[in-house]
C-alpha cells in the first residue's frame, strides 16, 4: 500500500474513533476507510470514491472545526496522490 493512503486510512481512523464525531460522519468514514482498503480497483477510483464521501460531510452543521480541519488534511493528501 502506498505511504499516502496509509497515511490517510490512519487519518479517518482517529476522526472515526473520536467521540465528538457525528454517528452519521463516523458511518461515511467507514465507507471511506473501507473504500480505500478494497483490493482490486485502480488507486484513481477509489480516491475519488473517498474523496466524494469525504465532500459530503465536509458540509455537515454537526461537525467541529477541528474535525473539518482533520477531514481537510486528508482530502489534501489524496488530491496529490491523484
Amino acid at each position: 500500500m502506498d505511504d499516502k493512503l496509509f497515511i490517510a486510512i490512519q487519518a479517518l481512523l482517529v476522526i472515526e474513533k473520536d467521540e465528538v464525531v457525528p454517528k452519521n460522519v463516523k458511518s461515511r468514514i467507514r465507507n471511506a476507510i473501507i473504500a480505500l482498503q478494497e483490493d482490486g480497483n485502480i488507486i484513481e477510483v477509489k480516491i475519488d470514491k473517498v474523496l466524494e464521501e469525504l465532500g459530503e460531510i465536509e458540509g455537515d452543521p454537526n461537525l467541529e472545526p477541528y474535525i473539518r480541519t482533520q477531514i481537510w488534511n486528508v482530502v489534501s493528501a489524496l488530491e496529490c496522490k491523484k
